[in-house]
């Protein structure tokens, strides 16, 4: 499940919602990144959503329905797992992904895919679905990812595509003013959270200041924060 969404206006503001059903996951806050792990059996706590201190934020949805063009193929690629991972570690660059996502050189997992809407400090926007190509997006006045794929929209029924949350989304962003900032985008997130497929972590990067801002479980009064060090 999930949303992802990122507005330019005065302030550079990423916001995303983690719905997970029946898996652990934790924010780690630290001075160069603020990311959520999820703990998988095969390779324990995984760092895959969050913000680091060069601007960028890496997200993460489940693309529905699967489409089996995302399954490794035993050619030379790399697991977009990974590439985010190393993005938001800092071990890669917003350049050299969207070279990686140019090339095609981008798989998911076998029986599921997995797409990315990644940022950098300047607002720009990738969004990779592996399998069906990339969209690069030069400082967009918003840009919103949820769990359908970009490439085929409405064509593929599922039911946990997301569509009315995309459209909520959207309208709210469309309706934002020039000054739109953390508080507002709490409140897009707050109308997109679920409960079926729960809403675990909600998070805010306000770019322009540095600084992450999140809750957990829907506690929309309980918002803490952490400034990270360029």
């Amino acid at each position: 499940m999930c949303t992802s969404l990122i507005s330019n206006r005065n302030k550079t503001i990423v916001g995303w919602n983690l719905d997970l059903l029946n898996m652990e996951c934790k924010v780690t806050a630290q001075s160069e990144r603020v990311y959520i792990s999820v703990k998988t059996q095969e390779e324990g706590w995984l760092p895959l959503f969050g913000a680091n201190n060069r601007g960028e934020f890496i997200a993460m949805p489940t693309c529905w329905p699967h489409d089996g063009r995302s399954d490794p193929s035993g050619e030379e690629s790399t697991s977009i797992i990974m590439l985010d991972i190393e993005l938001l570690l800092g071990r890669k660059t917003f350049e050299q992904v969207l070279i990686e996502a140019k090339a095609g050189r981008v798989h998911s997992e076998k029986g599921i895919t997995y797409q990315a809407q990644l940022s950098d400090g300047k607002g720009n926007v990738l969004q990779i679905v592996p399998g069906q190509g990339y969209i690069y997006k030069e400082k967009p006045l918003y840009s919103v990812l949820i769990n359908f794929s970009p490439f085929k929209g409405e064509r593929e029924k599922h039911p946990w595509m997301g569509l009315d949350r995309y459209n909520k989304a959207v309208e709210m962003l469309e309706q934002a003013d020039d000054d739109f900032d953390v508080r507002d985008c709490f409140e897009i997130l707050k109308s997109t959270s679920q409960s079926v497929c729960p809403t675990v972590v909600s998070m805010v990067f306000d770019v322009t200041e540095n600084t992450v801002y999140w809750c957990e479980n829907q506690r929309w009064d309980n918002v803490v924060c952490k400034r990270m060090e360029r």
